[in-house]
């Protein structure tokens, strides 16, 4: 997560009321905005990062409930994105009870020794082309994270020896210190700093992961991606980041998808443009085009007359809807190329023409629909 703790509503530029489908588009629009092959900026990686992170916890509706009542620590631990359940952000709650020590000398049982600490979530980007993306695939990916250690089985001690109890603490996992005031008796409670809150300490550490419990290890896996995905979506991989130290459960891999440019095709949301050069007089005759598309060629018929700008839609040939069935539509726009070269016997024909064409009256312009499309995806 960004170290930066902004709230997430403005860092998507929305409101505490938007929407699911105001949450996407302004996720798109910022995920295109501050995407590293995009922009070069020196902060457009760890904005890139911040808007990702935003995103994951508001179109979660769960994960959107706990921000909006307790903030950032409602959906942050050890700095992972996944967030914790309930209220183990809040160590339930455990912290009044040092007030109530301290204010009436209570005797109240010492807090639970702290358990392994989760290990660190890994994030990677996945290359895909753009038949990949719009039609999902499984992609193999390699990465290094953090493992047990073999040796030593994740304990960090040396085989054939134990962690042992640490003296400062009694295996508690913290020290508490008592002192006289006007108001009773205080009770400090602090992390014993021996031990680092687990109780026990390695006398005789493992020679291979020195003492950690862990090493790294290099990991390969299949990543199932979904039909439709688009650059700047991730997918979070459960249980694939970094293992935690002493045994601790893992992290999340979180898989940053970046889809390569079509050398035919632009894509808004789900639609796509493809853009066909017409000659002058195939464009006022009318004529039957070839085109290619991501199932295959298709014949479209250009009737006659047909403007330079004009647009035609093969319904359903677009790009699958992620969450949903069918799929978006394909729009070929016809572009009216004039000549710049001519053989004497065109430049012929082409002034006789003239002579009885006469002057033109100029069409209406529209505003075509990949254009419409393209701005209501942006916003």
């Amino acid at each position: 997560m960004p170290s930066a703790q902004r709230d997430l509503y403005e860092v998507l530029g929305v409101s505490r009321g938007a929407g699911a489908e105001e949450l996407k588009k302004a996720y798109r629009k910022k995920a295109m905005e501050f995407h590293p092959d995009r922009n070069k900026s020196e902060d457009a990686a760890e904005k890139f990062k911040e808007v990702n992170h935003a995103y994951e916890v508001l179109s979660d509706p769960n994960m959107r409930a706990r921000y909006d009542r307790f903030g950032h620590a409602g959906v942050d631990q050890n700095g992972g994105a996944g967030g914790p359940q309930g209220f183990e952000g809040f160590s339930d709650f455990e912290g009044f009870g040092d007030i109530f020590d301290a204010f009436f000398g209570g005797s109240r049982r010492s807090r639970r020794r702290r358990g392994p600490a989760r290990g660190a979530d890994i994030r990677i980007a996945l290359d895909l082309t753009f038949e990949e993306a719009a039609f999902g695939c499984e992609k193999e990916v390699t990465y290094a994270r953090a493992e047990g250690c073999d040796d030593c089985d994740g304990s960090g001690a040396a085989p054939g020896t134990e962690p042992e109890n640490c003296s400062t603490c009694n295996g508690q996992g913290e020290v508490r210190r008592s002192q006289q005031s006007v108001f009773g008796q205080f009770v400090n409670v602090a992390t014993c700093n021996r031990c680092d809150g687990e109780g026990r300490v390695i006398t005789s550490p493992c020679v291979v992961c020195r003492g950690t419990g862990r090493k790294s290890q290099e990991r390969t896996i299949t990543v199932k991606v979904p039909a439709g995905v688009d650059t700047g979506q991730q997918i979070r991989l459960t249980g694939e980041g970094e293992v935690g130290p002493r045994g601790g459960e893992p992290g999340s891999l979180y898989v940053v998808l970046r889809v390569e440019e079509h050398p035919q095709f632009e894509r808004a949301d789900q639609h796509i443009l493809y853009e066909y050069p017409l000659n002058i007089a195939a464009a006022t005759l009318g004529t039957t085009i070839t085109i290619p598309t991501l199932d295959g060629e298709e014949e479209i018929e250009i009737p006659q007359g047909t403007q330079s700008g004009e647009e035609f839609v093969l319904k359903g040939y677009g790009i699958p809807h992620l969450r949903g069935n069918g799929r978006g539509d394909m729009v070929i726009r016809v572009t009216v190329v004039t000549p710049e070269k001519l053989t004497d016997e065109q430049r012929d024909l082409m002034e006789r023409l003239a002579e009885t064409m006469g002057t033109p009256t100029l069409p209406k312009r529209k505003r075509g629909l990949f254009e419409r499309l393209r701005d209501a995806v942006s916003g």
